[in-house]
């Protein structure tokens, strides 16, 4: 029990450190990579999001997903990059290179598709070296830049309001 909340005391203290040090120097230009971190046993639906990106008129490889399962063994046969609880230590560090690879990548689009306020997915969110944060949780304010207030499973809402946004930034 100590642990957890030591655990969960120090992935907070990550992201607050990672957050004020976050320099938000927004690009308009046109958006060509998008990274999408969801939970998947929340949402799991990668067909909406490649549909969603060859919408945007971009391809199959300008999208890249990373969600977070229930434990390791619990791993789906996929491709897609996943982590669990375990693949962080108890000081909040990412044991994962697929953790280390989605972060570093500069995307110019980062799709936080979570309601959930789960500590792992808001790290990885805050750790993410993504332009522009869209979410779709507003328990952190500072995680994103641009938040929509919806139900993960209503994808047709967010696609609309998404495409919509997106277009008056001059993104699309």
């Amino acid at each position: 029990m100590f642990f957890k909340q030591l655990r969960s005391l120090t992935l907070q203290k990550n992201i607050t450190l990672i957050l004020k040090s976050r320099v938000k120097d927004f690009k308009s230009s046109k958006v060509k990579t998008i990274g999408v971190i969801f939970d998947y046993e929340a949402y799991h639906d990668y067909d909406f999001f490649r549909a969603l990106v060859n919408d945007f008129g971009l391809g199959y490889n300008n999208i890249q997903f990373i969600s977070m399962i229930g434990m390791e063994k619990d791993k789906p046969n996929s491709w897609d990059a996943f982590f669990s609880k375990e693949s962080f230590d108890w000081l909040g560090r990412p044991k994962s290179a697929e953790i280390d690879e989605f972060t570093y990548k500069p995307f110019d689009v980062l799709i936080s598709y979570y309601k959930s306020n789960k500590l792992e997915l808001n790290l990885i969110t805050a750790r993410s070296k993504a332009n522009f944060k869209i979410g779709l949780s507003n328990d952190d304010p500072r995680l994103h830049d641009f938040t929509l207030d919806i139900e993960p499973k209503d994808t047709d809402i967010f696609k609309i309001e998404l495409t919509k946004y997106l277009t008056q930034l001059n993104r699309l």
